[in-house]
């Protein structure tokens, strides 16, 4: 093993220095902040846990993500958490079983076998927000505002967020009548957008002309508010069920426009991001210049069936880290009072009346380090009193 060896980081896995760290600190310690004033309560979940629990409910692609390891006191299988909502569906179902609505936050990291995509870190701190037991669309509405209040809070030039319904494609792909396998199909193609190869398969697959119709429309139903209108006109000869979905759609970006006419939305109802165990709306936030989403989240109504309370739910996660890659995030200067300690009462006193009122200070060996420690200010005696003055 050579020295490099020794400090070389996996692909993938970063360490973070104190100029991006601090700013990564703030903006998490606004966040958590932000969700309190909502009346959010903030949980700290643990960072591993069995797989039994961690890992149910979110479908094939959380486990991919998820690292495992043997735990030495039973022999039972631990995961690493690759996601925290199932955490907080747990405590919502066990830890403490709340009557009705139960907000919850929490701020962390999450860690991933793979990085989600190209420019992405494997270890990120997410915040986010989880709103248990309410299912109308007021929830829905709730937490798509916090989201735009977040990217305020992150200090993004522009809101845009991406607005979908996993009911939609559910309605839809229950009407083909074709097998398991062929949905797994069109669902692979769907996700990417492969027009060409979904008409082939509709040629070859569905023989109701109603129904092909709308499938081989569905990738291209994305676009500004108008797209809801040209959807209902072509889902009400085919699924009522999915004319309700994009009504629902509807109500909640007509509030949302109301409430940040700035905010851009962006309507793509061929949305798919995390359709295994999402239920209803799906949305995403991006910022220019980040090709990926920065936020994501949506309805979820059936994770909590596997720790035995049903709830609906419908939450957020922010990718902290991600919003630190845009170069968006600062942290205010602060100076730092070197001293050197001469072991006396009065100097000590001085010194822990300066850090109670927030001021950093750091002892040195010799008047002469303070530079080399980056101190713009040094706390010596002054006649009968030691001040501060600059160096």
């Amino acid at each position: 093993m050579t020295y490099a060896d020794r400090w070389l980081l996996p692909d993938g896995i970063e360490e973070i220095l104190p100029d991006e760290a601090r700013p990564i600190d703030l903006l998490r310690r606004r966040l958590v902040e932000l969700y309190r004033t909502w009346g959010y309560d903030m949980v700290i979940p643990p960072l591993l846990e069995y797989t039994d629990s961690l890992l149910i409910g979110l479908g094939r692609d959380v486990d991919l993500l998820t690292f495992k390891v043997t735990d030495q006191l039973t022999g039972r299988t631990l995961g690493l958490r690759a996601d925290i909502t199932p955490q907080t569906a747990r405590m919502d179902a066990h830890s403490f079983k709340r009557e009705g609505a139960n907000r919850l936050c929490y701020a962390g990291h999450v860690v991933h076998t793979k990085p989600k995509n190209p420019l992405a870190t494997r270890t990120p701190i997410q915040a986010g927000v989880e709103f248990y037991g309410e299912s109308g669309l007021a929830a829905d509405v709730e937490v798509v505002s916090l989201l735009l209040e977040s990217l305020r809070a992150a200090g993004l030039p522009k809101l845009h967020i991406d607005l979908g319904h996993v009911g939609i494609y559910s309605a839809l792909i229950a009407k083909a009548e074709v097998s398991e396998a062929q949905k797994d199909l069109f669902f692979a193609m769907l996700q990417r957008k492969a027009v060409a190869e979904i008409e082939a398969w509709v040629s070859e697959n569905i023989t109701d002309a109603a129904i092909a119709k709308v499938l081989l429309a569905l990738p291209g139903l994305a676009g500004a508010r108008d797209i809801l209108d040209k959807a209902r006109d072509l889902f009400a000869a085919v699924s009522s069920e999915a004319v309700n979905a994009v009504d629902e759609l509807a109500s909640v970006a007509e509030v949302i426009q109301t409430r940040y006419p700035e905010a851009e939305l962006y309507f793509d109802l061929g949305e798919l991001r995390g359709y295994h165990y999402l239920t209803g709306l799906v949305f995403a936030a991006f910022a220019p210049g980040y090709g990926n989403p920065i936020a994501s989240g949506g309805r979820y109504d059936h994770i909590g069936e596997v720790f035995g309370r049903s709830r609906p739910a419908t939450g957020f996660a922010v990718d902290i880290t991600a919003l630190s890659k845009l170069g968006l995030l600062s942290a205010p200067q602060s100076g730092l009072v070197g001293f050197v300690d001469d072991g006396s009462a009065e100097q000590w006193r001085k010194v822990a009346e300066l850090r109670a009122a927030g001021e950093r200070v750091v002892s040195a060996t010799s008047r002469e380090e303070f530079a080399a420690l980056g101190c713009d200010q040094v706390l010596e005696k002054q006649g009968d009193t030691f001040q501060v003055s600059s160096l």
